[in-house]
């Protein structure tokens, strides 16, 4: 059996869509290792087909020279016959090199051709193509070169055991499909996040209990959307539950795993509902479901660009930028709170 390591993305969405890629080279007989940060490894623990997750202790930034090394020499000892590169950095692709696994498999980017055996034509950012696609190349072999755009998508698919699932609901008094979750968070920037004052009134129209997950960079927008909405229900018990911050990413993706449904900007935490096939609505402003989905037939995407009934219409995006360079993100302001309900609904 071929063993074969994965270098993964930093990402929360981005480790889910690496998922197909980790079936096929599964299904082919590889026996999969991932590599991973701290905070994406509870993703990968929800891959079945995945053998060991070794965290990798490196923060955002720096080569870390010392440590990629000593990770390099306790990686050598499993004697490794491929890697495959999620990342395109210099640095995702040191490792491997330095705990002398003999194939290298990794898109070309960064000076780093030289530390792989099959490097893979990196497409220009004109012709993205679909994340889920991008990292599926790498399963194939070099000779057949630039990523391939199939008419269906594979959907990630991630599972959670029973025990992971009942400890999320116990520790919140929730009940499996009582709620609904509003992730308001997009880790990229401003231009990705659906408004605060929409997001209230939304939770206000909601006849289930909201909880509100995410980082705790999302805390305090998260708290002042609870706030907002228990301040209307005065004498009754919370209706808005604001959880950012409080889980560990485990428990975040067992409540996702649970919920009626669920409403998030274009974020990890939507990846993983679609990856848990749970109903839910997407929200996208600067950045475009086109490139990164949410892959699950139970997903209703919301995104202006597309609509055609939408004047005048916004020639700006997808601009993929942090904060909107116009200054009036339309593509977020102009998305009602009575929208993504009557999706909700539907």
């Amino acid at each position: 059996m071929t063993a074969a390591l994965l270098i993964a993305p930093q990402w929360i969405g981005d480790a889910v869509m690496t998922e197909p890629l980790l079936r096929v080279l599964a299904q082919r007989g590889e026996s999969i290792t991932v590599g991973a940060l701290p905070w994406v490894a509870p993703v990968y623990r929800a891959m079945p087909q995945v053998q060991q997750v070794v965290e990798f202790p490196f923060a955002h930034g720096g080569l870390q020279w010392q440590a990629r090394r000593a990770m390099a020499k306790q990686l050598a000892a499993q004697r490794f016959d491929v890697a495959y590169i999620a990342p395109n950095s210099l640095k995702s692709a040191l490792i491997p090199w330095w705990a002398g696994i003999a194939r290298r498999v990794g898109y070309v980017g960064e000076m780093r051709q030289w530390l792989l055996t099959d490097s893979v034509p990196n497409p220009s950012k004109a012709h993205r193509p679909p994340m889920v696609d991008f990292y599926l190349a790498l399963a194939k072999p070099a000779a057949q070169g630039a990523v391939s755009q199939p008419h269906s998508q594979p959907q990630p698919q991630l599972a959670l055991p029973a025990a992971t699932l009942e400890q999320a609901l116990q520790h919140t008094g929730l009940q499996a499909g009582g709620y609904v979750v509003l992730a308001p968070g997009a880790e990229y920037g401003e231009a990705k996040r659906w408004p605060v004052a929409h997001c209230i009134a939304l939770a206000q129209q909601l006849d289930l209990p909201v909880v509100l997950l995410g980082s705790g960079k999302d805390a305090l927008v998260c708290q002042a959307i609870a706030s907002a909405v228990n301040a209307q229900r005065k004498g009754e018990s919370p209706h808005c539950i604001n959880l950012a911050g409080k889980t560990r990413l485990e428990q975040a993706m067992a409540l996702i795993a649970q919920a009626h449904a669920v409403v998030s900007n274009d974020s990890g935490l939507m990846h993983v509902a679609a990856a848990f096939h749970v109903p839910q609505v997407a929200v996208f402003g600067s950045s475009s479901p086109l490139h990164t989905p949410p892959l699950s037939d139970k997903a209703h995407v919301i995104w202006l660009k597309e609509d055609p009934q939408y004047q005048p219409a916004l020639d700006c995006a997808p601009c993929f930028e942090r904060a909107c360079p116009l200054g009036h993100t339309r593509c977020l302001q102009d998305i009602s709170p009575e929208r993504v309900l009557q999706a909700l609904q539907a």
